[in-house]
């Protein structure tokens, strides 16, 4: 079958080791099942493996992809989990510490068909297409579980999202206006925060610009670079939920007085559950929300779309059809 597969790993050169070919079908296991892929996203996490963080260069070559929509063995149109817990492992999958995702451990997504077990399965609403669906299972669960069971807010409160053009940005920004909260998104890109105004955001600022009033949540995944401008944006009590590091993970001040004297709450977000994507998937279909594509093109050309995310130029979701 064609896969794009991480067969070699470079820091500095990511996509040297980047193939698009032939690899053997696959084999399900008692327990698992395959599904015949109709679109499939791309991730940083995809980029990050060909550079050999979280990936162990014994498991090469490896199939990439965490995001995938397609068809069960019976002909039901489904959404693939891309969290896969330890065997045995009972309760919230994201708190198994021995949970790996797709293309970790099991071959992933960027491929004609893909092996899960038969729990990772979510049905995909009949209203939405094969490309929206293939964008939720990753960055928009992610932000579905930042925004709702992370940041514990009510519809009117107001969110600042720090940066503006990624898959996890995007989607915080369509899923927060539709439920009712006042998105602001920061971006040291202005095109990219007008978009993000045109997607539902109420107002966009530059990196690290003070904001006409505080905000009851922040929405992380830049890390150090906007670290101290999440915290000194907060009303007192609010929260700055963190699911990422792009900028590195060791800012220069770590805001520990204004942490507890304003009563702050830090809390880690990583990914989401089955449940968490049921819910993401009635929501985005309920709600009429079409995920922002940045590109869509045939698996074949995924190297294209590789080379457009690690360069950084993308506003929302590359998607490969199968």
């Amino acid at each position: 079958m064609l896969a794009a597969y991480a067969a070699r790993q470079s820091a500095d050169d990511p996509l040297s080791g980047l193939e698009v070919g032939e690899r053997p079908d696959p084999q399900a296991p008692d327990g698992w099942t395959t599904v015949t892929l109709k679109a499939a996203g791309l991730n940083h996490h995809d980029v990050w493996s060909l550079r050999g963080v979280g990936l162990s260069p014994d498991r090469l070559p490896m199939i990439l992809g965490c995001d995938g929509a397609g068809v069960d063995p019976d002909g039901n149109e489904v959404i693939v989990h891309a969290v896969i817990p330890s065997d045995g492992w009972r309760g919230d999958e994201t708190l198994d510490p021995r949970r790996t995702l797709l293309s970790e451990l099991h071959d992933g997504t960027l491929a004609e068909q893909v092996c899960v077990p038969k729990a990772n399965l979510v049905p995909k609403p009949a209203g939405l297409s094969w490309e929206h669906a293939a964008c939720l299972s990753t960055a928009w669960l992610t932000a579905y579980r930042m925004l709702f069971t992370g940041a514990g807010l009510t519809p009117g409160a107001t969110v600042l999202v720090q940066g503006a053009g990624g898959g996890v940005a995007t989607a915080l920004v369509q899923l927060g206006s539709a439920a009712g909260y006042r998105m602001w998104v920061t971006s040291r890109d202005d095109a990219k925060g007008q978009r993000a105004v045109q997607i539902g955001a109420d107002r966009a600022f530059g990196n690290g610009e003070r904001l006409p009033e505080r905000v009851d949540a922040v929405m992380e995944t830049v890390g150090a670079a906007t670290w101290s401008h999440s915290v000194n944006s907060l009303n007192p009590g609010g929260a700055v939920v963190i699911s990422g590091a792009t900028s590195g993970d060791a800012p220069a001040k770590a805001e520990l007085t204004k942490i507890f004297f304003k009563q702050l709450r830090v809390i880690g977000s990583t990914m989401g559950t089955r449940t968490e994507l049921e819910r993401l998937a009635r929501f985005v279909a309920q709600h009429g929300i079409e995920p922002v594509l940045d590109t869509v093109l045939p698996l074949e050309r995924a190297r294209e779309g590789f080379a457009k995310m690690a360069e950084g130029d993308v506003f929302g979701k590359v998607v490969f059809t199968v």
